[in-house]
């Protein structure tokens, strides 16, 4: 999969996941536009331009729609207009409901569905006029079923029915909209509870079928995957990377019927 002359836009392109997008979709040819709320994302692109890749960089939050419209225009002034976007941003403030204000609630709903709706309305336009452009958002299994974060988990199932409004109302433009949805991946936000419990790992394997958690260049293949042309016919879809998470409760069915094995 090549993306040679494609303009590849990545929100929360500092972080874990984002630099495993940035550093693969630019290793298969894209230049790519890094956003992050983090000035991280600078120095970062930096790095990656003294590898060779093209890559463009913009600070911004992208809850706030106005900051988001002003820098895919600085992007498709410097790069050419954006082919793919690449929803990655997101965060969770708050692990429970109990735990959890009115203004918590708003405000990781708002950074995580809304500023992929923001994203998403800012490159529409030109990929509309192009009849061509590919959006692949970064969800999470949390969107699927309560497993915790009650805020970002139904931000995420937001982020489920909006890729699917975006496949069914712009597909006749030749804009195709999917959604990877993954569990826990071994980033560097693990590394703080891993100090505090070096075994979290191992304990988090046991329910996951292929006995591990997902890296971040998993995301980063099945998001290529999904942006190219070898995708073609697929839009609309919830894609899980979760080394089989979702695929049932390992642990009851170890405990119930597969003590054999």
């Amino acid at each position: 999969m090549r993306f040679d002359g494609k303009v590849v836009a990545i929100t929360g392109a500092a972080g874990g996941i984002g630099q495993a997008l940035c550093r693969h979709f630019g290793e298969h040819g894209a230049a790519i536009a890094a956003l992050d709320r983090s000035e991280r994302v600078t120095e970062f692109a930096e790095t990656l331009r003294r590898s060779g890749k093209k890559i463009a960089s913009q600070v911004v939050d992208i809850a706030a729609a106005p900051a988001v419209e002003a820098a895919f225009a600085s992007f498709a002034a410097g790069l050419g207009p954006i082919d793919v976007l690449i929803n990655n941003a997101g965060f969770s403030t708050r692990p429970s409901l109990e735990r959890t204000s009115p203004r918590d609630w708003s405000h990781d709903v708002h950074g995580n569905l809304d500023g992929a709706y923001f994203c998403a309305a800012a490159v529409l336009p030109n990929m509309k006029a192009r009849r061509s452009g590919a959006i692949v958002n970064i969800g999470s299994v949390n969107g699927l079923s309560a497993l915790g974060d009650p805020a970002y988990s139904a931000a995420k199932a937001g982020m489920i029915s909006l890729t699917q409004a975006l496949a069914l109302e712009y597909g006749r433009f030749g804009i195709r909209a999917n959604i990877i949805c993954p569990g826990t991946v071994r980033t560097p936000i693990w590394e703080e509870r891993m100090a505090r419990n070096p075994d979290i790992m191992v304990q988090l394997s046991r329910w996951y079928p292929l006995g591990r958690v997902a890296d971040p260049i998993d995301i980063a293949r099945a998001a290529a995957f999904l942006a190219s042309d070898a995708a073609a016919a697929i839009t609309g879809v919830v894609l899980p990377v979760d080394c089989g998470l979702s695929a049932g409760n390992i642990v009851m069915a170890r405990e119930l019927t597969l003590e054999e094995f």
